[in-house]
């Protein structure tokens, strides 16, 4: 089950064109001289993004700056059977921005423009290469919210967080980016360009294009705009640290307290080394100390979030998840953060996470998710599968709807065990997955780095009607080839 990484000859395809002077003379009329790089600097840039060491090296990077420009780019890449691989952010953690078969890379950071913030409809049109963070801001300044919140909110692009559906930690109560999107202009891999749905909350006219392209991780189209539904913002929040005796007790409390009747707005979880990883991390690195209290015997917190705009509501759920979990659950002492600096502190903390453990240590990112219930059992299952096939791993993640981080540490291993008895550990803990009712991803999406694995979760059949869809919107194959399956 190992990765060629090498030659990646999982994902290569004999049948792609060659990139010639005349089609880049092409190009540069579509996009001008200043938008296309042949550089060995440009292209090692767009070689890569945040998953593991992976480097391919794209044949030309373009940015276009309409949808017209990237038809005219499609149409000719399709006509010259040229592989093209869209690119937002680069924060992928899947592989999902890489040129595995070099090419033509499409940078969409040209497309940076709010169109419209439709406060009498709830409403937002926006280009893809918008940082979400700067969108998340827009919209609050009209007292509008968009819950949709990725850790590398503050670089990612919007475009990116549909193509992988990404979550967040207020997925639990809000949803995620597919509970938001309500049209998409999308240009095809032939060159059409195409609205999938309409601005509407309701829609039962043929099958559902809005949704089959969310989530498709840039296989299916590339979208140049996006329409969006908003909320009301909620502009009040308390936060609950809670520590715990072992992960399974901090998993289990999950559904006690959404059985005492609560939603929290986010529920995380972090298990101890995560912590201490991070602490070091934030004072190491970023000259930040964290006044978080480690006792030996806590192994694990959860951050409980509750918003909205009823103080006194939102301090009776605090109170019930107060109850819950010191009558049933063996916990430390609870920190009530009623200071936008504890909160601030909290948030710093578990959004660390991520750069902290990949600071001094190469990592494979993996998230999965089970039925909530099941994180008790899968966190067991995951120590136990790391022993067994020597290597350690961080946990954490939005635990109150079962997406768990697993961050794979290299450490000491060796390359060759990296590359083969790793990853089977790595499958190991899949197959767990699915044992439990789970699935291979919640929010990273598939991209080159599950796309062994696809067959552990995922029959024949389903693959099957997945490869003859991707053939019906790209029937020459160019469109980011070589992932998903």
């Amino acid at each position: 089950m190992s990765l060629d990484i090498a030659n990646f000859k999982e994902t290569s395809q004999n049948h792609f064109g060659k990139l010639t002077p005349q089609i880049l003379q092409d190009f540069e009329k579509i996009v001008g001289a200043a938008y296309i790089f042949t550089d060995d600097k440009n292209r090692d840039t767009y070689s890569r993004d945040h998953t593991e060491d992976y480097s391919f090296l794209p044949d030309v990077v373009l940015k276009p700056r309409t949808p017209q420009e990237i038809s005219e780019i499609m149409k000719i890449c399709n006509e010259h059977i040229l592989p093209v691989t869209p690119r937002g952010g680069g924060t992928s953690l899947s592989g999902g921005a890489l040129p595995t078969n070099h090419g033509v890379v499409i940078s969409m950071e040209r497309f940076n423009e709010i169109i419209e913030i439709d406060t009498l409809n709830l409403q937002a049109t926006v280009e893809t290469g918008v940082i979400t963070e700067v969108f998340q801001n827009a919209v609050k300044e009209k007292n509008l919210f968009y819950p949709p919140d990725p850790a590398s909110k503050g670089s990612c692009f919007i475009g990116g967080n549909v193509s992988h559906n990404s979550g967040g930690p207020k997925a639990v109560k809000y949803g995620v980016t597919r509970d938001y999107v309500l049209n998409l202009e999308v240009v095809l891999p032939t060159g059409e360009i195409i609205w999938t749905g309409a601005n509407v909350l309701k829609n039962s006219t043929g099958y559902n294009l809005t949704q089959l392209i969310t989530g498709s991780e840039g296989t299916l189209g590339i979208v140049t705009k996006i329409v969006f539904k908003l909320r009301p913002y909620p502009h009040k929040n308390i936060a609950l640290l809670v520590p715990f005796e072992s992960n399974e007790e901090a998993c289990r409390a999950i559904s006690a307290i959404y059985i005492a009747g609560v939603t929290p707005s986010g529920m995380e979880f972090m298990e101890r080394e995560a912590i201490e990883r991070t602490a070091f991390y934030l004072e190491d690195k970023m000259n930040q100390k964290t006044n978080i209290d480690l006792p030996s015997t806590i192994q694990a917190h959860l951050i409980i979030e509750l918003d909205g705009n009823n103080e006194e509501s939102m301090m009776q759920d605090a109170e019930k998840i107060v109850e819950t979990l010191e009558n049933g659950f063996k916990i430390g002492e609870i920190l009530f953060a009623d200071s936008e600096a504890q909160k601030e502190e909290l948030w710093r903390l578990r959004k660390n996470i991520s750069p902290a453990v990949n600071a001094y240590s190469l990592t494979k990112a993996e998230d999965v998710v089970v039925p909530r219930g099941n994180l008790p059992e899968l966190i067991t299952s995951i120590k136990r599968i790391g022993d067994e096939y020597g290597f350690r791993s961080v946990c954490f993640g939005h635990a109150g709807d079962g997406n768990l981080h697993v961050n794979v540490l290299k450490e000491q291993i060796s390359e060759e065990d990296w590359n083969t008895k790793v990853v089977d550990g790595i499958g190991e803990i899949f197959k767990e997955v699915v044992r439990l009712g789970g699935m291979l991803s919640g929010e990273h999406g598939i991209g080159i780095a599950k796309r062994p694995y696809m067959s552990i979760a995922l029959g024949e059949v389903n693959l099957r009607l997945m490869r003859e869809i991707k053939k019906v919107f790209d029937p020459n194959g160019i469109l980011n080839a070589g992932k998903i399956f």
